[in-house]
């Protein structure tokens, strides 16, 4: 038997969880707290490429420090690279963030590594009529072979 089948959940269950987490001393610190963790990953949603947007996860944020979590080191090396504008946009959004750890999260990684994924651009038209031009202008070699496949890959 499934658990959703011996715990059947309803909107109402989820209203009484969120009421008592919001009653509760205990239980409203922890909402505050997840609250400010999701505000936190918005922000750095907005701040950052899409692709990395993603692969991350907001943990802790301890006084002016903020953990972030990353499936790998390829994340990791590029959050790092950008850790002072993240900051600086952050504390712009009214967070006080002078500080961010980066972690890796070997949870993520169990699953087998996952490369970041590659964001890019298809070529218009005007791109693709200048390389078929290109294409004849080149001399034979590997700068003409590249050319061929890219418009063959384009279906030109």
């Amino acid at each position: 038997m499934s658990k959703s089948a011996s715990f059947p959940r309803s909107r109402r269950a989820g209203v009484q969880a969120l009421d008592w987490l919001d009653h509760h001393p205990q239980g409203s610190d922890l909402l505050q707290t997840a609250h400010e963790l999701l505000a936190l990953q918005a922000v750095l949603a907005g701040t950052l490429p899409a692709a990395l947007a993603r692969r991350i996860q907001v943990a802790q944020r301890n006084g002016t420090e903020l953990t972030v979590m990353v499936p790998g080191p390829a994340h990791a090396a590029r959050l790092r690279q950008m850790t002072p504008a993240i900051a600086q946009r952050l504390q712009q959004s009214g967070w006080p963030i002078e500080r961010i750890v980066v972690r890796i999260d070997a949870r993520a990684a169990v699953g087998g590594a996952q490369k970041p994924l590659r964001e890019f651009q298809p070529l218009g038209p005007e791109a693709l009529r200048s390389f078929e031009t290109l294409s004849g202008q080149v001399a034979p070699g590997p700068l003409a072979d590249a050319i061929r496949r890219l418009l063959n890959h384009h279906g030109r």
